[in-house]
């Protein structure tokens, strides 16, 4: 008999940050009280690689856990950056940069179209990490970091980039959080009148 396998009963990584390099990060979250890793395989890699817009499901050089490994090098790099923004401290950007430094852009010449593939890369897992870190580093280097907040809920560890209108976004998701705070702020509202 096959033991039970923890990491089949994990959710779905999020897409809700409103930035890929926070999706990232957010691929780490608060399940039952613990912080947990919801990226776990090659697969599970390329795949949450596809629904950030970093390309296809399918990578074949995504073997022998060595992109894992990447994305996770690469995510605890953009996790100690962005926390030293946000708190206005020095980092060493070196982990990040090393994503960077082999993506060069390279002119694609079509008889009927011309396309400049600014992270021409030997392979496409390397592309598309390549990619991930310049939208971290674009982040890091441009973004506005007022806007970029961990949701309220005490109970939630993901974080998001503030797009709406008023900038006073609150929550990862109201679907998640902000709909348990409603739900919570009614029952002390009941509880309130019935005593």
């Amino acid at each position: 008999m096959t033991p039970p396998n923890p990491a089949a009963n994990l959710p779905a990584p999020y897409v809700l940050a409103d930035h890929p390099a926070l999706d990232l990060l957010n691929t780490v979250m608060m399940v039952d009280g613990r912080k947990t890793d919801l990226l776990n395989s090659d697969e599970q890699a390329s795949t949450w690689l596809a629904q950030a817009g970093f390309g296809p499901a399918s990578l074949p050089s995504a073997k022998g856990g060595v992109l894992l490994s990447n994305l996770r090098t690469l995510r605890d790099a953009v996790e100690v950056l962005v926390h030293a923004r946000r708190e206005e401290r020095d980092a060493d950007p070196s982990v990040l940069n090393s994503f960077l430094r082999d993506a060069v852009p390279q002119l694609r010449w079509g008889i009927h179209q011309l396309e400049l593939d600014r992270f021409h890369h030997k392979d496409e897992t390397s592309r598309q990490l390549a990619r991930l870190a310049y939208s971290a580093a674009k982040l890091l280097a441009e973004g506005d970091f007022s806007l970029v907040r961990k949701c309220e809920s005490p109970d939630c560890s993901l974080m998001f980039y503030d797009r709406t209108k008023s900038h006073k976004r609150r929550w990862c998701s109201m679907a998640l959080c902000g709909n348990r705070h409603k739900v919570a702020e009614f029952r002390k509202r009941r509880q309130g009148q019935a005593g």
